[in-house]
């Protein structure tokens, strides 16, 4: 039966070509396909509230307010690295509220390295862009897709939301 169904996708199912191929579940539980955000810019940042970055949620917020319209920024809480993002999905989303004032969309807590690595971050590591591929570092790390579903850039943790490396392609 494995192996019919593995047939059967690898036959069938075509892979993600874009960003906008992939549906994720938000802090809320809800089903989001990435389609309804066509047409507009994403920043897609893995998050964590207990890191030496997580003050760039204020950032985060203020970038999305001041290009809302043409940018979306999408968080989505890991607990990959040094424990960072211990709580469940309704402790982020409160300490985010509480503390840094966010209101762009938050997903659900996932993966974003190792062998359970969600859909999403296997198609950002890989994807081609003038900046780098592969594992991602640290918490905080930042993918910038096009209007058209494509990663057009990536950014380290350090690099913060509001600097111009980011800026200058919104």
């Amino acid at each position: 039966m494995k192996i019919l169904v593995f047939l059967f996708l690898t036959l069938f199912v075509a892979p993600p070509k874009t960003v906008y191929d992939f549906k994720i579940k938000t802090i809320d539980g809800k089903n989001l396909s990435l389609q309804k955000y066509k047409g507009k810019k994403l920043l897609i940042v893995n998050t964590a509230s207990k890191c030496g970055y997580t003050p760039q949620y204020a950032e985060l917020e203020k970038l999305s307010q001041q290009y809302k319209g043409k940018l979306v920024v999408i968080g989505f809480p890991a607990n990959n690295f040094g424990g960072q993002e211990p709580g469940a999905n309704l402790t982020i989303k409160e300490f985010c509220k509480k503390n840094y004032g966010v209101t762009f969309p938050l997903a659900e807590k996932v993966s974003v390295k190792g062998e359970d690595t969600a859909e999403l971050f296997k198609f950002l590591t890989a994807a081609a862009n003038p900046d780098f591929t592969g594992d991602i570092k640290w918490n905080f790390e930042k993918f910038l897709i096009d209007e058209n579903g494509n990663l057009i850039r990536r950014y380290r943790s350090a690099v913060k939301p509001l600097s111009p490396e980011i800026t200058k392609h919104l």
